[in-house]
């Protein structure tokens, strides 16, 4: 049988499993750590599924054949929507989707984001990955999409949402998997940004340990998982993964802002040649036996051995250091002008370009690498480009920093 045949029955039947399993669990971008999730409660939906896919035809191919048609159903599908095939492939079954996780490639390497957990990985080295985020006034919420045409934020595949929280010593923005469902209190949540009071200074939490050592931070939350208050299924975590802060401008609002990131989970030595920084390899659940059947999620006694890939940053040498990179002043336009090489089109103080601090650089580099940059394009629309060695949820909550106000700043 041709292969274009066999790839074309395998799709098919893919898509009769996925209606069968409702609400498209197998063929969307969340459906492995959202819907899925949702679906595990009742347990009906998921068995059913289940034994569905035991019974496929297409899991007893031979691995020589299952390796070649799943090498060119990847290498074919390069962009959204079309890469939800990728997706769908990994859930059909156990050694569908061992083999995908073998040919799919971080972002790092490939540049592209694929599953749920690429929003926890670093960005590709040579080049910028496209995003935008789009603002809304009402509900105070963010939502975080992956470019998918050359044209500013027109069409995009949603990442990631935040959402404001105001309290009265500090603010929290909650962000999570889900678009709709924003709250600490979801399976969905993977980490939030917290400020002062001042909105000078924000530290980025993630809800998981992001690299091996990495410290947990108590709060009135944890402490009530602890006492089984509240579900258990609720990730508890708070690990520090960077602070941010913004230091006073002496010219008011008529001058730019000047902000410092230090990544405590990242070492300065990941920008220099052949660096490394974390890389988190799937979602952990706080109590595992809850989700028997959740893709991608490996047995008990291997999802911790294969959970980190490199040292902490503690076991290397100093955490990155970014530093916003200097404006030039513009005699002509009377204004403070950054390159965004065509990514931001309106004037706004909360635009940005990230670099590395010189003393995080190596020895004789003179250009200065963007590692994020952050731009308004229309009334509640931004775009927010990134690259290794950060995430783009590292990259999502220091462009919420941004939008919050900044009394002492401004």
């Amino acid at each position: 049988m041709p292969i274009r045949s066999i790839i074309q029955d395998m799709k098919g039947e893919i898509n009769n499993i996925s209606r069968r399993g409702g609400d498209g669990k197998l063929g969307h971008f969340h459906g492995l750590a959202s819907r899925s999730l949702r679906g595990v409660q009742d347990g009906s939906a998921v068995v059913y599924l289940e034994d569905g896919l035991k019974q496929s035809f297409w899991a007893q191919m031979p691995q020589e054949l299952l390796r070649e048609v799943l090498l060119r159903i990847e290498a074919s599908e390069n962009v959204w929507p079309l890469r939800k095939n990728a997706v769908a492939c990994a859930g059909v079954c156990r050694s569908w989707r061992q083999l995908m996780k073998e040919i799919v490639k971080t972002p790092e390497i490939s540049g592209k984001l694929t599953f749920p957990i690429s929003v926890k990985q670093p960005g590709a080295r040579e080049s910028l990955l496209k995003c935008f985020i789009k603002r809304n006034r009402s509900n105070q919420t963010y939502h975080l999409y992956l470019s998918l045409t050359q044209a500013l934020a027109e069409d995009g595949k949603f990442l990631l949402a935040a959402r404001k929280c105001r309290r009265p010593t500090y603010t929290d923005y909650i962000i999570s998997l889900h678009a709709d469902d924003i709250s600490r209190g979801t399976s969905t949540y993977i980490g939030k940004l917290r400020s002062n009071f001042l909105g000078t200074k924000f530290t980025i939490y993630d809800g998981q340990p992001p690299h091996a050592g990495a410290k947990f931070t108590k709060s009135r939350s944890t402490r009530l998982v602890g006492l089984k208050k509240i579900s258990p299924r609720i990730p508890a975590g708070n690990y520090p993964v960077a602070h941010i802060s913004y230091e006073l401008n002496v010219l008011g609002s008529r001058g730019p802002r000047r902000m410092q990131c230090i990544m405590d989970g990242i070492p300065a030595s990941a920008i220099e040649n052949g660096g490394e920084a974390p890389t988190q390899t799937e979602f952990l659940p706080t109590n595992i036996d809850f989700f028997p059947s959740l893709p991608f999620f490996r047995s008990k006694s291997t999802r911790l051995e294969n959970f980190l890939s490199v040292p902490s940053a503690d076991q290397k040498d100093g955490a990155l250091v970014l530093k916003n990179k200097a404006p030039r002043w513009h005699e002509q336009l009377q204004c403070w002008c950054l390159n965004f090489h065509g990514r931001v089109t309106v004037a706004s103080v909360k635009n940005f370009q990230l670099v590395a601090s010189p003393e995080n650089r190596m020895a004789g580099q003179e250009h200065e690498t963007v590692i994020l940059q952050f731009g308004k394009v229309g009334k509640d629309v931004f775009t927010m480009d990134y690259q290794y060695p950060i995430s783009a949820f590292q990259a999502f909550a220091i462009c919420l920093s941004s939008f919050d106000t900044k009394i002492a700043c401004e």
